[in-house]
């Protein structure tokens, strides 16, 4: 079974982010950038489900620039058999995302998506719901364990009210959450093997997708820096102060 993993290239979990002088946006050139967190835990799950001998071939996905193809290339080292990169320069909104994986899905003849639940730049949480929507396919969202037997996927996922358990048929669509696994370090030997695999470029009109329409950001802006706390000596004074700001 063949198994498609979207890797997204986002500014590394350890910068701190800073807003541009202009407020059009975040500085992004000269930062360090990284695998989306929550993608390196689907590219972990997979290969260990290729360990388990549940899946023949992992392909990893990603949409963007030639800089993504360093993504692409950790992901190899993780494991991955190959990579493609769908190649479409500027901003890439989650629907274009959705529609170039589900054609690529489809291309690919995959019978398991995988993905991190959300992208740490944008928080959207929207793209594998779009892919299952769009191939009417399974889904599986906030995976925190995931099983395969056969064609068919025995996901717990976590919700507010616990954990719950679905079974779905693939081919489907299971984006993953922090709990399901530790993505593993990668060795030096792994790094200089994922040079020598395969990464073949596409574009968007090689899958005959077209772009979704475009938002336009009005402005960005740091969030407001945090007051200066007060001391009090008793919990009358806490209690007080509490009142004071309609706190209590």
């Amino acid at each position: 079974m063949k198994a498609l993993v979207s890797v997204k290239r986002v500014v590394d979990y350890n910068v701190r982010v800073q807003v541009k002088s202009d407020g059009s946006g975040v500085i992004t050139d000269g930062v360090k950038h990284s695998m989306n967190p929550f993608d390196e835990i689907a590219m972990e799950e997979a290969v260990r489900l290729k360990e388990k001998g549940k899946i023949t071939e992992i392909v990893a996905v990603s949409l963007g620039s030639t800089k993504n193809e360093e993504t692409l290339r950790s992901a190899l080292a993780f494991g991955a058999d190959r990579a493609i990169l769908i190649k479409e320069d500027g901003e890439v909104q989650p629907l274009t995302a959705a529609r170039a994986f589900a054609a690529l899905l489809k291309k690919e003849d995959a019978k398991l998506f995988l993905a991190g639940k959300q992208a740490i730049d944008d928080d959207a949480n929207q793209t594998g719901q779009m892919v299952a929507a769009l191939l009417d396919i399974a889904q599986a969202t906030f995976a925190s364990k995931v099983e395969i037997d056969g064609d068919k996927a025995t996901v717990t996922r976590e919700v507010d009210a616990g954990l719950e358990t679905l079974e779905v048929d693939l081919p489907a669509v299971i984006t993953t959450d922090l709990r399901l696994n530790e993505p593993r370090y990668l060795k030096l030997p792994d790094i200089m093997k994922a040079k020598k695999k395969p990464l073949d470029t596409v574009s968007l009109a090689d899958l005959g997708v077209e772009k979704a329409a475009s938002l336009t950001v009005t402005k960005t802006s740091a969030p407001p820096k945090r007051s200066k706390g007060i001391m009090v000596k008793t919990v009358d004074e806490l209690v007080a102060a509490l009142k004071s700001k309609g706190l209590a």
